[in-house]
């Protein structure tokens, strides 16, 4: 009896699959830096039993047509917005995630981007860099404390909590809003709940960790930057498409509020030519929340974990289910 065929659709290091390779066959696309083409995609996934993806592959009603035996798609990230599930299941094809491996990495980045964009970290940077370090000044490069202030997060899952976590170690006053209260925090952090309006409008950092749904879709819009403080710094680790990107830009351009640190946009990747590039009081990285080396061989060992199971006759570790 032939072993199920796993497509993979980036290139990842074989010593993680060899492991599996008793049980299950591979087939991976080969280049390192570029996604595979969606008409190799659906070559591929027309013969394959199971998928292991990444956020860059769409799966769609189009794509689940062509994975005529396909039995899993297990997805390299706790978002799963890139894929239909609800079509998905109707096709009886199972879906998983990763969540939990990532927490805690994904939470340094987002305190990474705030102390980088309070104490304007980048900007000062780029001083030596372009040679131009002058004469000591009072306020030269003056950004702003950290310890004592108080941070907004919105979402308080299992990110949130770790970003809680690291906000108390600096002293800060956590305010949350989350769909439902998270009475845990509140007794291991003293974190105060409150609606999406008052947590955005009393925080110095306002922190999103949400996902994107129809309900969160450009959440933080015109009205959300003008409720914050002109003293908050926006960062987002989350989704890009919770942000309207035109708003933001124009809150930092025009001082309604201080900064922002951004991981993810509405269209990835951006390029030089985005407008937020050109803000001093922006700092943008690519995607990079759960990039270390660690945190994504667990990742990628999660989603096979998942695979293995499925056809082994076993349940999942994480399965991602079709909302009713």
């Amino acid at each position: 009896m032939s072993k199920p065929l796993i497509y993979v659709t980036r290139k990842l290091p074989e010593e993680l699959l060899k492991p599996y390779e008793e049980h299950l066959q591979f087939k991976m696309w080969q280049e390192a830096d570029t996604p595979v083409p969606q008409d190799v995609l659906y070559k591929e996934v027309s013969k394959a039993d199971g998928i292991l993806s990444t956020i860059t592959e769409n799966i769609d009603i189009t794509f689940l047509d062509h994975a005529s035996h396909l039995k899993v798609i297990a997805n390299m990230a706790v978002g799963y917005d890139n894929i239909d599930v609800a079509a998905a299941s109707e096709h009886n094809i199972i879906v998983t995630n990763t969540p939990d491996v990532l927490t805690e990495t994904t939470a340094d980045l987002a305190f990474t981007l705030l102390l980088a964009t309070a104490r304007r970290i980048v900007e000062a940077s780029q001083v030596i860099k372009d040679s131009s370090w002058g004469d000591w000044a009072p306020f030269m490069l003056a950004g702003s404390d950290i310890h004592n202030k108080t941070i907004g997060i919105i979402g308080m899952g299992r990110i949130g909590e770790a970003v809680g976590r690291r906000a108390k170690g600096f002293g800060m006053d956590i305010l949350y809003h989350n769909r439902n209260r998270n009475e845990k925090i509140e007794t291991e952090l003293g974190a105060r709940y409150g609606t999406f309006e008052d947590v955005i409008s009393e925080a110095d950092f306002v922190v999103s960790l949400i996902p994107l749904t129809d309900e969160t879709k450009d959440l933080f819009d015109e009205q959300a930057f003008s409720a914050m403080k002109s003293s908050a710094i926006f960062i987002n680790v989350s989704r890009g498409g919770v942000v309207d990107e035109q708003a933001l830009y124009d809150a930092l351009q025009r001082g309604v509020i201080q900064a922002a640190g951004l991981d993810v946009f509405k269209n990835e990747p951006i390029d030089a030519t985005h407008p937020l590039v050109d803000l001093p009081n922006a700092v943008l990285l690519p995607h990079i929340g759960s990039a270390s080396v660690q945190t994504r061989e667990k990742m990628i060992k999660l989603c096979l974990d998942n695979i293995s199971q499925i056809f082994a006759g076993k349940d999942p570790l994480t399965e991602v289910k079709a909302k009713k």
